[in-house]
């Protein structure tokens, strides 16, 4: 289940793994405090991400200020554009793998909340709003220059690869759990 704590609407982006389906065709818009049901087939793995600042015309066409996926209302298995907070998951017969990643960047709060699992089945979250802190070079700023909107990683914003941070370089990061079920959270402390 995905909640948007949010002041404002979240447009949730899906991409899933290479061989894995499209759910839900990738995106959707989630108002501020609703919540959507999303079913994930045994064997999933992908990303999920929220895409903010969107306008989208009645056939789907527009733009988002973050994470925008190829200015398509439904990602239909393409990525979102860093900077972008990203939940990562995957699910297998005897355990699943989830994390929250910054290794695209931030825009928003988000965390990974199981409950009815078995195992180390642990909250996993970026739940600050890393946008007050970003510095100045990392900064993306709304159309009217006025507000940071996300915060874009080191390693893109200099294009230095020497210094990137991977997702499985840190094991306590990846959380594992057995038959559970998932709530993702845009903006937890809201």
């Amino acid at each position: 289940m995905m909640v948007n704590k949010c002041t404002h609407p979240v447009w949730p982006g899906i991409q899933p793994s290479a061989g894995r389906r499209v759910i839900a065709r990738g995106g959707f818009k989630l108002p501020a405090k609703k919540s959507y049901t999303l079913f994930l087939p045994p064997a999933w793995s992908g990303r999920l991400w929220g895409r903010v600042g969107c306008s989208f015309d009645s056939s789907g066409r527009g733009k988002c200020a973050t994470g925008d996926c190829g200015g398509s209302l439904f990602c239909n298995g393409a990525g979102g554009t860093p900077p972008a907070t990203l939940a990562e998951i995957t699910l297998t017969a005897d355990q699943d793998f989830y994390d929250v990643s910054l290794v695209d960047g931030y825009n928003l709060p988000l965390s990974i909340t199981p409950s009815k699992g078995t195992g180390k089945c642990s909250y996993a979250g970026c739940v600050s709003d890393l946008n007050v802190i970003c510095p100045v070079g990392l900064q993306v700023r709304s159309r009217d220059k006025q507000r940071v909107v996300a915060c874009k990683s080191a390693c893109s914003a200099f294009n230095s690869p020497r210094a990137s941070s991977y997702a499985y370089d840190d094991p306590t990061s990846i959380t594992t759990c057995t038959g559970a079920n998932y709530l993702l959270t845009f903006c937890p402390h809201h």
